[in-house]
């Protein structure tokens, strides 16, 4: 299934490898920007595909007179183009965040994306087949799992480095998903590029795999396979919103901006 829906350019595609496991591979373009039309009519269309089928599925199993231990589970793998080993997402067209209005790109956009991860009710993988820059590397801090390429791809939050505020969104998910305050300062306000090795160290991703996309994507589905039993009671989603909640109220919170340029003026103004 191609999203958007309505377009004959596929800049995602959701299969379902098998009944418990379904793949969202993100294609837009060589670098997965996460664009407007990515935020509104690719990614909430295809996780509301995902979730009603994996309803539908287990209310089907519960239905059975002697359903088997761990029918009705599944889980969500969000991975970039398989067919590239260099991008996961490279976050925001940052020129579109700036050209709207009241800079409100990210509340409008991001952050139900944000809170529909983070209280999805399966299991969220988040297969990192390259680099994982800004909003891209925030979109797997909303999976509840992430599996990285061992070869050559970065981990990073860049917006010290090209001069855009953190969202109140970004950094309440940090601070639930990335425990460390050293490793929260290095990669809020040093940009630190985080090697795959050095990601593991950090506890940013749980697992490594040698090889290219593939490899990975492989992996990937392997380990959803141990997991997917575990939204069979559906109380997978229910049990993330009371874990999460505060930091789900932060990400709802989210306001607009302060850009450097009027922090400045203001600060001129009092000084």
């Amino acid at each position: 299934m191609n999203f958007p829906r309505s377009s004959q350019t596929a800049l995602a595609t959701l299969h379902r490898p098998n009944p418990a496991t379904w793949v969202l591979e993100l294609k837009n373009g060589p670098d997965n920007r996460l664009t407007d039309v990515m935020c509104q009519q690719v990614i909430p269309p295809a996780l509301d595909v995902v979730e009603k089928e994996w309803r539908e599925a287990r209310r089907k199993a519960l239905e059975a007179d002697h359903p088997p231990k761990g029918a009705g589970g599944g889980a969500l793998i969000i991975v970039g183009r398989l067919d590239q080993d260099k991008f996961f997402s490279n976050g925001f067209d940052f020129d579109q965040v700036l050209s709207t209005p009241g800079m409100g790109f990210v509340y409008n956009n991001f952050v139900p994306i944000l809170i529909r991860l983070l209280t999805f009710p399966i299991p969220t993988i988040a297969a990192l087949n390259g680099h994982a820059f800004a909003a891209g590397f925030m979109l797997t801090l909303a999976c509840d799992y992430r599996l990285m390429t061992s070869g050559k791809a970065w981990a990073c939050m860049n917006e010290v480095h090209f001069g855009a505020p953190f969202p109140r969104s970004f950094a309440a998910i940090m601070q639930e998903k990335v425990r460390s305050p050293a490793v929260i300062r290095s990669i809020a306000l040093e940009g630190h590029r985080f090697s795959p090795k050095e990601a593991l160290q950090a506890g940013i991703v749980d697992q490594l795999v040698d090889g290219g996309s593939k490899a990975l994507f492989e992996k990937a589905l392997v380990f959803a396979q141990t997991i997917t039993p575990n939204a069979s009671t559906g109380v997978w989603g229910l049990i993330k919103k009371e874990m999460y909640g505060t930091t789900i109220a932060k990400v709802a919170e989210d306001y607009r901006q302060v850009m450097p340029f009027e922090e400045d003026a203001i600060a001129k103004a009092k000084l």
